[in-house]
C-alpha cells in the first residue's frame, strides 16, 4: 500500500497542473472560512487561490480545473433561515457553470469531467444537484461522503471534516501513552440524528468503561478525555461526516466509526480497518462486548498506525508533503487518471 501510494504521490507531483478559474465575485467563490466545523473547505481554496507547485496560470498547461466556489458562504449569503428555499443557491452555481462554460472551452470539451469542486457544508452535494454534469460527470470533494445520496467512490473524493475553534492549527496532536488511558471508550455531543440517538438512548452516563454523554459535566474536558480515552466514538450526526474522526486520531485514540453509506477520506491509500473500528448501526448495544474483544496486542498496534496516519490528517500553515493538503489532492489525481479526454 505504501509503495503504491508513493509511486502515484511521486508521479502527481510531476505531472499534476490545476487551472483555478477567476470568474467570480468574493466572498461565495475564491474564499471560505478558515475556522469552524467547515474549516478544511475554506483552507483549501485560500491554498490554491494563493498558488503552490500544482497550480498554472496556463489553463491549456492544466490538467484538472478547480471551481472555487464555497458552499459555506453561499449558504451564508443567499439562504434566507428556515424558509427551505435553496433555489437562489442553485441559480447562482447554474449561472457561474453557464459563464464558465461560454468563456473557456474546457468545460465543454470534457462535459466537466476533468473539472472539481470542494465543499464540507452538509449541502454540498444538494448544491451540486443543481447542474447536472456537476453532480454526474465533476469530480465532487466532499466531507459529506454518502453513497446513499449520489457519492460515487470512483469519481467522487472524500476529504475529512476538521473543526478548528479558533482557526489556530498549532498544538492539535498529541494524547497519554496507551498505559495511561483508563477510560475505554468516549464520547460526548448533542442529540444529532437517529444513530446518535441510538447511542445515547444505549449508553448515555450508563456505563463506567463507555463513557457516553449528551454534555460534558463541569469541570471535565472533551480534549483530555480523548486524550486518555483508548477508543473514540464517532457517530454520524444529521450527515455521514464527523469532526470527532480527526480529532480522535489527532488525540492517538483508536476512531470508532459508527455511520451508513460513508466513504472515509483517502480510503484509496489507508487501509482503515488497520487503525479503526468500524461498527454497524445494529450492534451499538455491543459496543462494549466488541470492543472488549480486542486484544492488548491488537489495540497496541491499531493505537501505533493511529499515530503514524496523523501527517495525513495534519493541516501545515505551508502545506507539507503526505499532509491533509497533500492527501487531498491526491484523491483528486487519482480519479483524474480515470478520465480521457477527447481534445
Amino acid at each position: 500500500m505504501k509503495s503504491v501510494m508513493c509511486r502515484s504521490y511521486l508521479e502527481m507531483e510531476r505531472l499534476l497542473k490545476i487551472y483555478v478559474y477567476k470568474e467570480g465575485e468574493p466572498p461565495m467563490f475564491h474564499g471560505g472560512p478558515c475556522k469552524s466545523i467547515y474549516s478544511t473547505e475554506g483552507r483549501f481554496i485560500h491554498e490554491m487561490e494563493k498558488g503552490n507547485l500544482y497550480t498554472t496560470n496556463d489553463p491549456d498547461q492544466a490538467l484538472l480545473y478547480f471551481l472555487p466556489f464555497s458552499v459555506v458562504n453561499l449558504v451564508q449569503y443567499l439562504y434566507v433561515p428556515n424558509s427551505h428555499e435553496v433555489n437562489a443557491i442553485g441559480r447562482a452555481i447554474t449561472d457561474y457553470i453557464n459563464v464558465i462554460s461560454k468563456k473557456h472551452p474546457f468545460w465543454d470539451r470534457s462535459l466537466g469531467a476533468d473539472h472539481f469542486m470542494l465543499s464540507c457544508h452538509d449541502w454540498g452535494p444538494r448544491t451540486t444537484s443543481y447542474v447536472p454534469l456537476l453532480f454526474n460527470n465533476s469530480i465532487r470533494v466532499l466531507c459529506n461522503a454518502n453513497v446513499s445520496e449520489g457519492f460515487l467512490p470512483s469519481k467522487d473524493a472524500s476529504f475529512p471534516e476538521i473543526h478548528l475553534r479558533t482557526g489556530e492549527i498549532d498544538g492539535l496532536i498529541g494524547g497519554l501513552s496507551p498505559s495511561r488511558r483508563s477510560v475505554l471508550a468516549f464520547f460526548a455531543g448533542r442529540l444529532h440524528g437517529h444513530i446518535r440517538y441510538l447511542l445515547l438512548q444505549e449508553w448515555k452516563e450508563k456505563d463506567e468503561d463507555v463513557l457516553v454523554y449528551e454534555e460534558l459535566p463541569s469541570g471535565i474536558s472533551y480534549n483530555s478525555m480523548l486524550k486518555k480515552s483508548r477508543f473514540c466514538l464517532c457517530p454520524s450526526g444529521y450527515e455521514v461526516a464527523s469532526p470527532r474522526v480527526v480529532e480522535a486520531i489527532y488525540a492517538e485514540c483508536v476512531p470508532v466509526l459508527i455511520s451508513e453509506s460513508y466513504v472515509p477520506p483517502f480510503s484509496d491509500v489507508l487501509n482503515w480497518k488497520s487503525f479503526s473500528v468500524q461498527i454497524q448501526v445494529k450492534d451499538i448495544p455491543n459496543i462494549k462486548k466488541i470492543l472488549k474483544g480486542i486484544s492488548q496486542t491488537q489495540y497496541l498496534r491499531m493505537q501505533r498506525r493511529v499515530k503514524q496516519v496523523q501527517r495525513h490528517f495534519a493541516l501545515n500553515g505551508t502545506p507539507k508533503r503526505f499532509d491533509a493538503f497533500h492527501m487531498i489532492l491526491h484523491s483528486i489525481w487519482l480519479r483524474r487518471l480515470n478520465i480521457h479526454i477527447q481534445d
